[in-house]
């Protein structure tokens, strides 16, 4: 094959494949859409509603308890790294969807102990102004307190190039190609769930998940580099989708370590100094190590009296 029929293949591959690819675009870009489908939506590794007890369409890798094992509030620290990771690819609070999951799991009773809180509060100034009717029941003593808090945490999350590489190498300078290799992605996200108990502030349990896929946006690679915002708007989804995941994993290890759950003990009781002792210390275990004092020295019988001699 000489140089001029091997440009000519060349070229006819190259506008076929642009045909094929303007083709997909018009179809993309024209007025034409579908009715909404309801439920139809990207799905996460938590889905489904709870009410109460009952749990709708729940993940059937969820755990599940026959019987709750107390109150509990789900808190994030928003100080964290992790917290902030989150707003740069414009995901939000991690805390609806781990609510959901718990009480779908019926393992724990969810109390509201963020943003609400302000609304409920609200309500309660409202009955102490006298504005609300007769019989409106806000009065006092009727929160339930949360037994414990569970905090979350993303170790971390990535997104990188899968068979990207390799695909890009292959194309020789194709852009086309080039841009269907890097739809090509693996995520991977570690996290960690910690429960405390609100009372003494003991740590009950902690758990770590993780969760991982490859991602295959073959469209989001081929028009992402042509229309702009493609990586951008690839990345949001499958980086929420896989932190769901490994909070579920998370989740499922901490709940089958509360089930067979044996409180951990400390010689002499929790808090009163712990059984590592130091020298001078007033702890109990402190006052095991002092050195015995010396036992006392018997008293020395009196010498016996000398007999006065016998005159004769």
């Amino acid at each position: 094959m000489n140089t001029s029929t091997l440009r000519g293949t060349r070229s006819g591959r190259l506008a076929s494949l642009l045909a094929m690819t303007g083709s997909v675009a018009l179809l993309l870009g024209g007025c034409v859409a579908t009715n909404p489908e309801i439920g139809g939506g990207s799905k996460t590794a938590v889905t489904g509603a709870a009410g109460g007890a009952t749990a709708e369409n729940a993940n059937s890798a969820l755990e599940r308890c026959d019987q709750s094992l107390g109150t509990l509030g789900v808190v994030e620290d928003q100080s964290a790294t992790w917290y902030q990771y989150l707003a740069n690819y414009k995901l939000g609070s991690t805390v609806p969807v781990l609510r959901m999951m718990i009480q779908q799991s019926n393992c724990f009773v969810i109390v509201e102990r963020g943003q609400a809180m302000n609304n409920m509060n609200v309500e309660r100034q409202l009955q102490q102004s006298g504005e609300m009717r007769g019989g409106s029941n806000f009065g006092k003593g009727q929160m339930v307190a949360a037994d414990y808090t569970m905090s979350p945490s993303i170790q971390f999350s990535q997104n990188t190039g899968g068979m990207g590489g390799g695909l890009a190498g292959f194309s020789r300078g194709l852009g086309v190609f080039s841009a269907v290799a890097g739809g090509i992605k693996s995520n991977e996200a570690s996290t960690t769930l910690v429960m405390i108990d609100n009372r003494s502030g003991v740590q009950l349990a902690a758990a770590e998940g993780s969760a991982k896929n490859m991602d295959f946006n073959i469209m989001g690679g081929l028009f992402g580099g042509l229309a702009g915002g493609g990586a951008a708007g690839y990345s949001n989804t499958p980086e929420g989708k896989i932190i769901i995941a490994a909070f579920t994993d998370s989740y499922n290890q901490l709940v089958r370590a509360v089930r067979n759950y044996k409180a951990q003990t400390v010689k002499g009781g929790l808090g009163t100094g712990g059984a590592l002792g130091v020298q001078g210390g007033t702890t109990a275990a402190s006052q095991e190590l002092a050195p015995a004092a010396p036992a006392a020295k018997p008293a020395a019988k009196p010498a016996p009296a000398k007999k006065a001699p016998v005159k004769k």
